[in-house]
């Protein structure tokens, strides 16, 4: 799935109204699209972690403030990256912000090109890490839909053994091990041996050391 084509969300949430509409005028005049809201709360209840977006949050709110939100949002597994944004040059807190999982911390007033540039690496750095998620949901799939005669050929395919070796292994003759190889091949969409192997690496069924050269 190309990232080109993947919509870009920027969460902004901030208890400050003129503050939270000065941002969401500023992102959608580069034609980033924006969810705003007034409290941490009310963006923990409507979210989606399945989506490419970050999180502009202002790290001081009544409530619920910032740092708790993003404990509440490991907390539920939301991955989503972290830009704080704060009215006070407090660099204890800063600390605390990245010790937390912050990807940036901004001051206010904000700098706009700043401010742009941090949402966009956030963008661009969470894009990468969605399209691999998809790209692994769809390997585990696929895997799910493979026949147990598939599966028992899949990792001593993916180490290297030769064909031979694995019909001794299985006690299978070599002629089947040529079916069900090229079963699996096609089941996995892969076009080559090496792609396979890259494929089962990334599920974490396999250790790359296991492979042989």
């Amino acid at each position: 799935m190309s990232t080109t084509t993947t919509p870009q969300i920027v969460y902004v949430v901030d208890d400050d109204q003129g503050m939270l509409d000065s941002l969401v005028w500023l992102l959608d005049s580069v034609g980033i699209e924006t969810r705003p809201f007034t409290s941490g709360q009310s963006f923990l209840e409507q979210c989606d972690a399945s989506i490419n977006a970050c999180v502009l949050l202002d790290i001081r709110m009544p409530g619920m403030g910032g740092l708790n939100v993003l404990e509440a949002m490991r907390q539920r597994q939301v991955q989503l990256p972290v830009i704080f944004i704060s009215g006070h040059a407090d660099v204890p807190l800063a600390v605390r912000a990245f010790k937390a999982g912050a990807c940036d911390f901004l001051e206010k007033p904000i700098n706009e090109q700043l401010l742009l540039d941090s949402v966009q690496q956030a963008l661009q750095s969470h894009a990468a890490q969605w399209q691999r998620r998809q790209q692994l949901a769809s390997i585990q799939a696929r895997l799910a839909d493979m026949t147990p005669r598939e599966s028992d050929l899949l990792l001593p395919l993916a180490k290297g053994f030769s064909n031979r070796e694995i019909a001794e292994q299985l006690d299978i003759s070599v002629k089947t091990v040529d079916l069900y190889r090229a079963r699996v091949m096609k089941k996995l969409a892969a076009d080559s041996l090496p792609e396979l192997v890259a494929m089962v690496i990334a599920t974490g069924m396999l250790d790359p050391l296991a492979a042989r050269e």
